[in-house]
C-alpha cells in the first residue's frame, strides 16, 4: 500500500499545479446553472403548483446538488490520459513494474477529486449561500446517509466506466468520438439536464435499466427524497451492482487488450 500512498502524493502534487485552473474552471462551470435556475424560475411564474412533484426551491436545489455531486464524481481527464498512455506506449514502464494500473489510476482519480473539490469549495460555496433561501435541507439523517454512500458509488461507477472506455484504445487508434457519445448520454440519461422523474414513466423506467442515472440523478432525488422506500434500497443494490459490473468489465478488457499491444512508442 505504500507504494500507492506516494502514487496519491505524487496526485497531489501534479494536482496543485492547476490549481487556479480548476478555481476558475468551478467559477465558471456556476453560469450555465444560474442561467438553468433563472429558466425554471420563468417556468415555475406559470404554475400554480409543483412541477413533476419538485417546487421552486426543491427544482433549484436539484441542480445545486448536481452540482456539488458533479463536482465530486465527475472525471476529468482521466480518460482521455489512460487513452494516451496506451497510445504512445507509456504503459509499457507499468507492465515491467508491480504495480496494477487500475489501481494506480483509481489513485489519482481519487487525489484529482479531491484537490478539485478542494478548491472548488469557494465559488460553489459563494453561489449557494446566494442562494441558501432556496436551497433545500436533506429529506432526513438516513436519507443524507443514503446519498453519502451513493454519491461514492457514483464516483466510482464514473470512474470504472471511464477506464473501460479508455481501454479500447488497444483496438481503436482514436477514442474521442466515443468517449464524447457517452458523455452526450452521460448528460441527458444521468439528469443532468433535468430531473428524470418529469419524464414519462415508461421512458423513465427504461432508463432505470441503464447505468447513467445511477451517475447523478439517483444520489441527488435521494437527497431530494424523491427517491425512498424501497426504491432506494433497490436503487442502492442496482447501484452496487452497476459498479461490480464495470469494474469487471474493465479488468476483462485489459486483459484482452494487453495481449494485442504492441508497446509502440513505449
Amino acid at each position: 500500500m505504500q507504494k500507492y500512498w506516494h502514487v496519491i502524493k505524487i496526485g497531489f502534487a501534479n494536482t496543485l499545479v492547476y490549481r487556479f485552473n480548476f478555481f476558475f474552471r468551478g467559477a465558471f462551470s456556476l453560469i450555465p446553472l444560474l442561467a438553468t435556475i433563472y429558466l425554471w424560475r420563468t417556468i415555475y411564474r406559470g404554475q400554480s403548483g409543483p412541477v413533476a412533484g419538485y417546487s421552486l426551491a426543491g427544482m433549484i436545489s436539484y441542480y445545486l446538488m448536481v452540482t456539488i455531486v458533479d463536482t465530486l464524481t465527475a472525471v476529468n481527464e482521466d480518460d482521455w490520459q489512460i487513452a494516451a498512455d496506451i497510445k504512445d506506449g507509456n504503459i509499457s514502464q507499468f507492465l515491467l513494474k508491480p504495480i496494477n494500473y487500475l489501481t494506480y489510476r483509481l489513485c489519482l482519480f481519487f487525489s484529482g477529486k479531491m484537490i478539485y473539490t478542494a478548491v472548488s469549495l469557494v465559488p460553489v460555496g459563494i453561489f449557494i449561500f446566494c442562494w441558501r433561501h432556496d436551497f433545500v435541507a436533506p429529506a432526513g439523517g438516513l436519507a443524507f446517509s443514503c446519498f453519502l454512500l451513493s454519491t461514492v458509488l457514483t464516483g466510482f461507477l464514473q470512474f470504472f466506466m471511464s477506464y473501460t472506455m479508455a481501454l479500447t484504445a488497444f483496438w481503436l487508434l482514436e477514442v474521442s468520438t466515443l468517449i464524447f457519445m457517452v458523455f452526450a448520454l452521460e448528460y441527458i440519461a444521468g439528469g443532468h439536464l433535468f430531473p428524470l422523474n418529469i419524464l414519462p414513466p415508461m421512458l423513465s423506467r427504461l432508463l432505470s435499466c441503464t447505468p447513467f442515472p445511477y451517475q447523478l440523478y439517483f444520489p441527488v432525488g435521494i437527497y431530494l427524497g424523491q427517491v425512498k422506500g424501497a426504491d432506494l434500497w433497490r436503487g442502492l443494490l442496482i447501484q452496487s451492482g452497476w459498479v461490480l459490473f464495470f469494474f469487471i468489465l474493465a479488468r476483462i478488457v485489459w486483459n484482452r487488450g494487453i495481449r494485442k499491444y504492441s508497446a509502440v512508442g513505449g
